[in-house]
């Protein structure tokens, strides 16, 4: 099976990139399945109901998330009927569900969202324990993990640590595509970032001028998404039954 991973959807320039790339990416790789992040999605914070149907209408199959995966407050309106998966290490009392599994071809495949807890100022469970708890449940022909951090470390770790247990982690959140590709030893397809969808100039996204404010004032202001401006699509193709894990970037 060919599986079709794409980096966080970075607001309105993310989801044109989508619009512009995603049939000409699904025509060259001919993808059986179409995973994206997209807790950035609405302005670089959250997603809405619109974008998430929109995905789902270019052919996403299901749609994970990370920190601001509830900045936009409505999403406790859908989450629960959606194909959208939170982190699986929130809360049991949070809306929505950390795994979703789906068939295609008789064949059964657990999509897991995970986020990592260095740098990332969520008070999460250790995800380390939480999906050993999740594969005690699952029982698919493929499992993928998105990993949602900030720490190369951490989320190295934790492919080594689920390697040879599930079939692929990718990990998301720093919005910069990683060179390291690679299949573990155990057999696990790996790689620590899958890059951004969105502005190509922006700083992760977002403007670029009050991005450097910060860091020469220290000030924490507001984040605004950079709206204007060439774009960029990536991600990876994952396919299953050749055990290979090849990236995807398209810039203009």
């Amino acid at each position: 099976m060919r599986i079709l991973c794409i980096g966080d959807i970075y607001g309105t320039l993310g989801m044109q990139a989508l619009r512009d790339y995603l049939p000409k990416v699904k025509q060259t790789y001919k993808p059986h399945l179409i995973i994206t992040n997209g807790e950035n999605a609405h302005k670089g914070h959250g997603i809405t109901f619109s974008e998430y149907k929109e995905m789902m209408s270019l052919g996403i199959a299901l749609v994970t998330l990370g920190n601001h995966a509830f900045r936009y407050d409505k999403i406790r309106e859908f989450i629960d009927k959606s194909n959208i998966i939170r982190p699986a290490n929130y809360d049991i009392s949070v809306p929505g569900k950390g795994y979703q599994t789906i068939r295609f071809n008789e064949k059964t495949v657990t999509v897991i969202n995970l986020m990592g807890r260095i740098f990332m100022g969520d008070p999460l469970d250790n995800p380390f324990k939480v999906i050993d708890e999740i594969l005690e449940k699952v029982n698919s022909d493929i499992v993928l993990i998105d990993f949602h951090g900030e720490a190369t470390s951490e989320k190295i770790a934790f492919a080594h640590y689920v390697d040879g247990k599930v079939t692929a982690v990718f990990g998301t959140h720093t919005h910069v595509q990683t060179n390291d590709a690679m299949t573990l030893p155990k057999g696990t397809l790996y790689i620590t970032d899958l890059g951004m969808t969105g502005p190509l100039h922006g700083i992760l996204g977002a403007q670029v001028e009050s991005q450097i404010n910060k860091f020469f004032t220290g000030m924490r202001g507001p984040v605004k998404e950079l709206t204007e401006g060439k774009k960029q699509f990536n991600g990876v193709l994952i396919d299953t039954d050749l055990k290979k894990i090849d990236t995807i970037s398209i810039r203009e």
